[in-house]
């Protein structure tokens, strides 16, 4: 196989691997933040990153050392994803129980009137005495970024094996970039097309709104929990 058509390989198999069901069920859950297309994107886009430093530094590590990761190994990190997608599952799940989040027109004392999800779980006056005065929640980046570089460590294994195709090191490092590439390409490509139904719930009744998050949380603990499951039969 040509390099360059190894390259192209890499790319498109990095793209395909962002839409994973466990990628997915992570980052649905972080749309519980502002959920802006810009902030979706973004968010998309550092959870590439992370995913692609994490393979590059593990990935590169062993290739230099000519080590490998033992199949208990990959099935730890597995595992360590899977309770990180739980909790992150059971985190929106949470906020839905103490922080009623909801959704209607209001207007800030500056004189700005919008809509959009706030909260009002610290609060305890009565909704209809409250002054709807609120900060916006931050776009979520370094979590995004976090949630990334853990799937990376997960995925390395994996990742290892293709990128042996390369006849040298460097050329096989430029794999595992290209790969890296194309899973933030895949990531950011599917934010933006998902920020248009999140929006649209986003406006949608509270009802609808809720609905949508549990349904997230839920999804994402069930994905956590299988992965966990596998794992634990590995190990």
């Amino acid at each position: 196989m040509q390099y360059y058509t190894l390259l192209l390989f890499g790319l498109l198999i990095g793209m395909q691997h962002a839409l994973e069901a466990d990628h997915l069920a992570a980052v649905a859950t972080l749309s519980k933040q502002r959920s802006t297309r810009r902030a979706l994107v973004l968010r998309g886009s550092l959870w590439g990153v992370g995913h692609t430093i994490t393979l590059l530094t593990i990935c590169g590590a062993l290739m230099l050392l000519g080590e490998s990761i033992s199949r208990r190994t990959e099935g730890i990190l597995e595992m360590a994803v899977g309770v990180m997608i739980v909790v992150l599952g059971a985190n929106v799940l949470r906020s839905l129980w103490w922080q009623r989040p909801h959704i209607h027109f209001h207007r800030h004392a500056s004189g700005e009137t919008h809509l959009h999800l706030h909260t009002h779980g610290d609060e305890q006056a009565r909704h209809e005495e409250s002054s709807h005065e609120h900060r916006h929640q931050g776009l979520g980046l370094r979590r995004a970024l976090c949630v990334g570089m853990m799937h990376g460590a997960a995925g390395s294994a994996g990742l290892l094996i293709l990128a042996t195709a390369a006849s040298t090191v460097p050329q096989a490092l430029g794999y595992v970039a290209v790969f890296g590439v194309g899973s933030i390409m895949g990531m950011a490509a599917l934010s933006f097309i998902a920020s248009f139904p999140l929006r649209w719930i986003e406006r949608c009744t509270n009802l609808v709104s809720t609905s949508a998050f549990v349904v997230i949380g839920c999804a994402a603990i069930v994905v956590g929990g299988n992965m966990i499951r596998h794992s634990w039969e590995v190990l």
